[in-house]
């Protein structure tokens, strides 16, 4: 590469209009890696050269240059390192970084042993790199897995309650459903968990990945712990995944089979004989959870059979030591909403009663009315983009490659009047 001056001064004179700043990316990339890093040492005054907003992009790829260097790292301090991360990253160009955005510092963060430090950073990253909130661009993974790893759970909720409707590269899609997913399983919001479970496992995939296997173990898991079961796949889900997922998560297809049987005894036994299988998928403390709703499984059963029962009958059918454990389960789900009964002090016995909500209520009234404009503001979108791929010449002349260079006049229905 050219000399690291040579390198500057290009960096100084090429940050001005788009046409200049897509000539120097190509100069950045080219020395990016060992030609740069090779000089990491001394690029710590070249840095003071250069203005972060002016010239966002030579100053990101010269820092992450100089930071790939655990020694410099080290010398440069942690903390120091990290508040000049955040006042880059607040001051620098959106138009600028958005070119590289795996540029942004995830793994120096990780190197200093600080996720919690780098939440807020590239949270103001995510939000300089998109171009509307429905975008989703290669940082987001990154964010959410330093999230987890700083068990701040709710900090990942400022990204995962956006609508994502656009992205590039399919693994930021596999990542950010995963990682979405175990955040809000942290915060025992299963139904949401398994959302975003089900879109790592049903996502579009020519080649099975690891992502998808590891997503499918939870997914299963917390099928179970909400629902007592796991569903088959949807239609939509590629042949890929339903031919092989279950081959690779064979403990975890068995364990639901022997989830389905009822037995809490079996099923205990069955986890503690592949409990080294499950740690080491580091899903055992999920395993444990899908163990104690067992009992709350059972009992849920039993509404559907009687309508008064003892606290003494229901520890006998779910397989609990006492009546006073059966009560503080019973009371568990009436709190929860899981199931609607009343408990007779006096005698021990529990009425099990119909579902109170007769959707009359404000309330309910307010929340049909919000899930409606949801649902409409979201087809709208979709006939958009369906719209958008209909006039499409790549898809349109992958069609007609399909059909052996033929189109019918159906393949035009769709496509607005305004495109021809």
């Amino acid at each position: 590469m050219e000399s690291v001056e040579t390198l500057v001064a290009h960096i100084q004179g090429l940050s001005g209009s788009a046409e200049e700043v897509a000539q120097l990316h190509n100069l950045l990339r080219q020395a990016d890696g060992e030609p740069l890093r090779a000089h990491s040492a001394g690029l710590l005054p070249f840095l003071a050269n250069l203005h972060p907003g002016a010239h966002s992009l030579g100053f990101l790829y010269l820092l992450d240059a100089f930071v790939s260097s655990a020694s410099n790292l080290r010398a440069q301090g942690g903390g120091d390192f990290l508040v000049t991360m955040a006042d880059f990253l607040v001051s620098c160009s959106a138009e600028q970084i958005r070119l590289a955005p795996d540029k942004v510092f995830k793994n120096e963060v990780m190197q200093l042993n600080a996720p919690i430090r780098g939440i807020a950073p590239l949270r103001v990253a995510i939000h300089k790199i998109q171009t509307s909130s429905e975008e989703l661009t290669p940082i987001h993974a990154d964010y959410l897995l330093l999230c987890l790893l700083a068990k701040q759970y709710k900090a990942g909720l400022s990204i995962l309650e956006d609508d994502i409707l656009e992205v590039d590269h399919p693994k930021d899609l596999f990542l950010y459903c995963y990682y979405g997913g175990m955040i809000y399983i942290g915060l025992k919001k299963f139904t949401l968990a398994l959302d975003f479970l089900h879109n790592a496992v049903t996502a579009p995939m020519s080649s099975l990945n690891a992502i998808a296997v590891e997503s499918y173990k939870k997914y299963i898991l917390v099928s179970l712990i909400q629902n007592g079961q796991v569903p088959s796949f949807p239609k939509y889900t590629s042949s890929t995944a339903q031919r092989n997922l279950k081959t690779h998560s064979q403990v975890y297809v068995d364990l639901s089979t022997c989830y389905g049987k009822g037995n809490y005894s079996e099923l205990e036994g069955f986890i503690q004989s592949n409990a080294e299988k499950f740690q080491l998928d580091n899903n055992l403390g999920l395993v444990k959870q899908v163990l104690s709703s067992m009992y709350k499984r059972n009992i849920q059963r039993l509404t559907q059979t009687y309508l008064t029962l003892s606290l003494e009958d229901i520890a006998s059918s779910v397989q609990l030591n006492t009546p006073k454990e059966a009560e503080m389960h019973v009371l568990r789900m009436i709190e929860d909403g899981e199931i609607h009964a009343t408990i007779n002090q006096k005698d021990g016995m529990v009425s099990f009663n119909e579902d109170p909500e007769q959707y009359k209520s404000c309330e309910m009234v307010e929340r049909i009315d919000s899930s409606i404009q949801r649902l409409m503001a979201l087809s709208k979108k979709l006939s958009s983009i369906d719209e958008n791929i209909s006039c499409d010449p790549a898809y349109l002349m992958k069609t007609g490659r399909e059909r052996g260079g033929r189109f019918d006049y159906d393949d035009f229905d769709s496509v607005p009047h305004k495109y021809f």
